[in-house]
């Protein structure tokens, strides 16, 4: 594990701004079994909170407060929707999306299983293509509301599953579906190019205490990077 300044990258007196490792959960989580990167957090920040939380698979932006004041002044901001996240997801088929909106109400059980339902709560995400390749799509993906594993329902409810997330019906990339000439080892199984789902939390615009805006972007991490070059490199 980095040192948590490593992870940083945006702070003030009130806010720290990390780009969260992928298999590394927000907050602690039932079992207790791994470190979260709010236990992280708190041996250099005693009052750190999470504003708010993305999945433990998703890499990308996550947002601290300091203190108590900044925690309300945030919590405020997504109560009211004026956060604004961008998501970049690698999706499964060619996929020609403008400014579409997903609009599927999702009902959340207490075993934290998510089904779309009439009886759920309001929930939308806008998809916009950023890049078709030969037999996938990046997608940049705008929640409009926070719901859990939003994004990933409302992809694959849009016939655009994200690669390697199997709970809704993504497939693994793998180089061989991508690559002509690609030979497998008889004995070897192949391996994809990415071994999670492929969402990655981008951006982030929300206003400081001070009523400054802020906007912050979070780069691609390795396992993302090098499967968005592999897919531009056999596009």
């Amino acid at each position: 594990m980095n040192n948590w300044k490593d992870f940083i990258i945006f702070e003030n007196e009130n806010f720290v701004v990390i780009n969260k490792p992928p298999f590394i959960a927000s907050i602690p989580e039932r079992n207790k079994k791994e470190v979260s990167m709010l236990e992280i957090g708190r041996e250099y920040f005693l009052d750190l909170q999470a504003a708010h939380r993305i999945d433990k698979v998703t890499s990308g932006i996550l947002v601290f407060t300091k203190n108590n004041e900044s925690y309300k002044h945030i919590a405020g901001q997504f109560e009211r929707r004026e956060v604004k996240k961008i998501y970049h997801a690698v999706v499964n088929g060619i996929h020609k999306f403008e400014k579409k909106k997903v609009d599927i109400p999702l009902l959340i059980h207490s075993n934290g299983f998510v089904q779309m339902s009439k009886e759920g709560k309001s929930s939308i995400t806008i998809l916009q293509t950023l890049y078709a390749y030969k037999f996938h799509t990046l997608l940049e993906c705008e929640p409009i509301t926070g719901r859990l594993h939003q994004i990933r329902i409302h992809c694959a409810a849009s016939e655009a599953p994200i690669c390697g997330d199997s709970l809704y019906g993504g497939q693994d990339c793998l180089l061989s579906q991508i690559k002509k000439r690609y030979k497998s080892s008889p004995d070897e199984e192949e391996k994809p190019l990415i071994r999670r789902t492929a969402l990655h939390a981008s951006k982030i615009t929300f206003m400081d205490r001070d009523g400054e805006e802020i906007n912050v972007e979070a780069p691609y991490p390795k396992d993302f990077k090098a499967l968005i070059y592999q897919l531009e490199k056999y596009a």
